[in-house]
């Protein structure tokens, strides 16, 4: 049986046109060799699978050619590889620098590639700071890591660095097509897509990913037979859960949801999908940002197709509820339920950005398809109408007006009766702060308006009545759990002159407390004492609040006047204050 030779090993570059993906940094190597202009110490850094090695190799071999070796020269005697992961000691760095000082038997340079370069020790780091910063002029470094954060800065500052990039998914499905039609096999090109993606910027792994799927499809290469082997879910799931997400069946997006699980793939995975998913179809709304949209052309013009039929403001929700549960996965108990209940919440999702199924009946539509009756649906109020305005139901052709008992026979008309809504202020939310001080500001107004009334009581009252009724009301409130506001109305006892009640505090922020709750406040005083004129009147002095700050000889007379004995206690024991 003939030996095989991995894609990796086999169709490794061996010039900078072969290279896939680096085009800055080997036109930049190119020109450095051509123009004289090449430094003594490189460092080649990024991600694996990239050709940091591959240029290094072909870079030595290029620096000793002089145009008359064979194709198949590779300079063996001048090119020294070096594994900094198991030779990383300072003898091992001693060894090489005793052999630096060797000049070369053939060509030019002798060139030292010293690979996973930051696994070095820091004592075998030092050891080599002198030899790469003034080599020998026969002498070349070329180091490569993955990390290059973990060199220390006096290593990076003797060295010219080259970054290099991860291999973009169009130039690796580039790559792969070429690969599939030097070995005469049939690829799909969504399928090579799939591997490109895979591979996630790393030209080693798409071909070695190309060798497994070559060797379970064998020369058709389909996207069905790569999806499989590679048990990656495919377009069509989110393609399928989206059109269920439209169509606003949630029974079947549950069980397609456990069908995926079945297959063995992760929620966390689907998920995660599902939110790029989204963000495809909304790339693919606008032509400008279609070069954003990494997939084949078949599955391009699935993606058009489909955001066509999916508005902009339904994708935007959709992709937040699905980012959101992606980032509660982790922390959530119960995960299959957090999926199903994001599922159950984008199949909810009308158009317009609010719960299908809000229509608002008079009375429920169930009742309506009981009795073989089409119901009539509720105009929800505009933000300039009040949704408890009156109205008056009447018919298209102008007939008097429906009373009460009659109402019901208007579900039975052919043409629906009108409901007229007066204009009132405008509505607020209840949940902003001006929402809540329009409140208190109409609670307050309504209170006034009370007063106005005739026929409410004005009965006479002593100012100890009142003091009775507001010590009540303190007790009621503490007993409610508003210890601050309690502790607030027991500072000044309230004086009473006509109908008005004065009160002093200390402080602007016990007047602004009161004010808030004065509502609940007048309303009980009034109820009991039972007068409607009575209102408040709040002042601030500052004076009062020296009142609070007492010496422990005020403390001891304030628990004198309490009880008198205490004295006598001090004096019993001979006690300091």
């Amino acid at each position: 049986m003939e030996h095989f030779v991995v894609s990796a090993r086999k169709y490794r570059p061996q010039t900078f046109k072969d290279v896939v993906g680096q085009q800055a940094i080997t036109n930049t190597l190119l020109n450095a060799i051509d123009n004289n202009h090449l430094a003594q110490a490189l460092l080649f850094t990024g991600p694996r699978g990239v050709g940091k090695t591959t240029c290094a190799r072909i870079l030595a071999k290029m620096i000793n050619s002089d145009g008359s070796e064979t194709n198949d020269e590779d300079f063996a005697f001048n090119i020294f590889e070096l594994d900094a992961a198991s030779n990383n000691s300072v003898d091992d760095i001693r060894s090489l620098t005793d052999q630096v000082r060797i000049p070369p038997q053939v060509g030019k340079y002798k060139v030292y590639i010293i690979d996973e370069v930051h696994m070095l020790s820091q004592a075998a780091f030092n050891a080599f700071l002198k030899t790469l910063e003034e080599p020998p002029k026969h002498c070349i470094f070329i180091l490569a890591t993955t990390e290059k954060h973990k060199i220390i800065p006096t290593i990076l500052s003797r060295c010219q660095i080259f970054d290099f990039k991860r291999i973009t998914v169009k130039d690796a499905k580039e790559y792969l097509k070429y690969i599939a039609k030097e070995q005469s096999i049939t690829a799909d090109d969504d399928a090579l897509h799939i591997i490109a993606q895979k591979a996630d910027g790393a030209m080693r792994d798409a071909l070695s990913i190309f060798d497994r799927v070559v060797s379970f499809s064998g020369k058709n290469l389909t996207r069905q037979a790569v999806t499989e082997n590679l048990n990656v879910l495919d377009y069509e799931t989110y393609f399928t859960s989206t059109d269920l997400i439209l169509e606003n069946k949630i029974p079947e997006l549950l069980l397609q949801f456990n069908s995926t699980l079945s297959k063995g793939f992760d929620g966390h995975h689907y998920i995660s999908g599902l939110a790029s998913h989204f963000r495809d179809l909304l790339v693919s709304k606008a032509p400008e940002t279609m070069e954003l949209l990494e997939v084949g052309e078949q599955t391009k013009a699935k993606y058009l197709e489909q955001s066509k039929k999916v508005p902009q403001e339904f994708l935007l929700q959709g992709i937040n509820l699905a980012n959101d549960c992606d980032l509660k996965y982790k922390t959530s108990k119960n995960q299959r339920l957090l999926i199903e209940l994001c599922l159950m919440q984008l199949a909810s999702i009308t158009f317009d950005g609010e719960k299908k199924n809000s229509r608002h009946y008079i009375i429920p539509a169930s009742y309506f398809k009981k009795k073989g009756i089409t119901p009539i649906p509720v105009t929800p109020p505009k933000k300039e109408q009040n949704s408890l305005a009156t109205s008056n139901l009447k018919e298209e052709n102008k007939e008097p007006q429906l009373s009460n008992s009659n109402a019901a026979e208007a579900f039975r008309v052919n043409e629906p009766p009108k409901i007229i809504l007066k204009k009132e202020t405008k509505r607020t939310s209840g949940l902003s702060l001006s929402s809540i001080k329009a409140k208190k500001e109409h609670l307050i107004k309504q209170m006034d308006v009370v007063i106005e009334e005739e026929d409410l009581p004005k009965e006479d009252f002593t100012e100890k009545e009142l003091i009775n009724v507001w010590n009540t009301y303190i007790e009621i409130i503490r007993e409610k759990g508003k210890h601050n506001l309690a502790s607030i109305l027991s500072i000044d006892t309230p004086k009473v002159k006509e109908t008005t009640v004065y009160l002093e505090f200390p402080n602007a922020t016990n007047k602004v407390e009161v004010e808030r709750n004065q509502y609940d406040l007048l309303s009980h005083v009034r109820k009991s004492l039972n007068n409607y004129d009575i209102n408040l009147s709040i002042s601030v002095n500052e004076v009062m609040e020296k009142k609070y700050a007492y010496t422990p000889a005020d403390k001891f007379e304030k628990l004198k006047e309490k009880n008198p004995n205490i004295d006598l206690l001090r004096k019993t024991f001979d006690l300091d204050i």
